[in-house]
């Protein structure tokens, strides 16, 4: 979840999508947008959440008060200290609205590429795939959490399929998995932390230049996969991406401490 500034990269303050209870709740301003990217980590205290945001404890208050009526966040009491409250996200993450990362004409070039009738099948459910993410993204619509999400799920669904008794064994699946549903190559770089290389990436090596990196459901399916492996949560950072003009997508998977 990110916050931009007027005219940083040519957006405006983002305007955040949440799921509820009772509905779909909007979020925007930067104080709030600061204080569920926070609680998006870690649930937090009162003071925590005034310590780590720099805001006045009155200004504070009115914002958490305004994102547990609205149902984004819950409250409950601090068991160790009554005296305190502990927040927490009761909502999960959409996506955002902005002004747009790309313009309309990134649209009809992107379309210009496609080989029409002569590409295989894989190719044009590829095509759909990736045009109504660049739609979206050219109406300023980030749906990146809904793909992390449906990346988790995945993820959870073909964990046994590439498990195996070492970490070794578990990187060679993966990668063959990659390359035999033609989703990428995969390379392993480094294995503390775990650092994977993809080429040809089938969620975003067609996009445009949008600047920063696009492939929330394959993060989210290696977050999947390895936390089945460590048997605890992993979430994998995406570092490197053909959508910010590298020309690569690189996968950083945190490796646990074992005690």
């Amino acid at each position: 979840m990110s916050v931009k500034k007027q005219g940083e990269e040519g957006h405006t303050l983002a305007v955040a999508l949440f799921s509820t209870e009772e509905g779909v709740r909007t979020v925007g301003g930067m104080i709030q947008m600061r204080i569920l990217a926070m609680l998006k980590e870690e649930d937090l205290s009162f003071d925590q959440i005034v310590s780590r945001s720099g805001r006045a404890k009155s200004t504070v208050s009115v914002h958490l008060k305004g994102l547990v009526e609205g149902g984004v966040l819950t409250v409950r009491t601090d068991p160790v200290d009554r005296r305190k409250k502990i927040f927490s996200l009761a909502s999960r993450h959409l996506g955002d609205l902005s002004s747009g990362d790309l313009h309309r004409s990134d649209l009809s070039t992107y379309l210009m590429g496609y080989a029409g009738a002569d590409a295989p099948p894989p190719d044009f459910f590829r095509l759909l795939f990736q045009t109504l993410r660049v739609t979206l993204l050219a109406d300023g619509i980030n749906i990146d959490p809904l793909l992390f999400s449906s990346g988790l799920h995945v993820g959870e669904a073909i964990a046994p399929t590439v498990a195996g008794p070492d970490l070794a064994t578990l990187l060679g699946n993966l990668a063959h998995f990659w390359e035999k549903h033609r989703l990428g190559r995969v390379e392993v770089i480094s294995l503390d932390p775990i650092t994977l290389y993809v080429y040809d990436c089938f969620e975003c090596g067609d996009l445009p230049n949008i600047g920063r990196p696009a492939c929330a459901f394959d993060a989210g399916l290696l977050s999947a996969v390895f936390s089945d492996y460590y048997h605890q949560t992993i979430t994998a950072q995406e570092t490197a991406c053909y959508a910010m003009g590298d020309d690569h997508c690189c996968f950083v998977v945190p490796v646990p401490e074992i005690t």
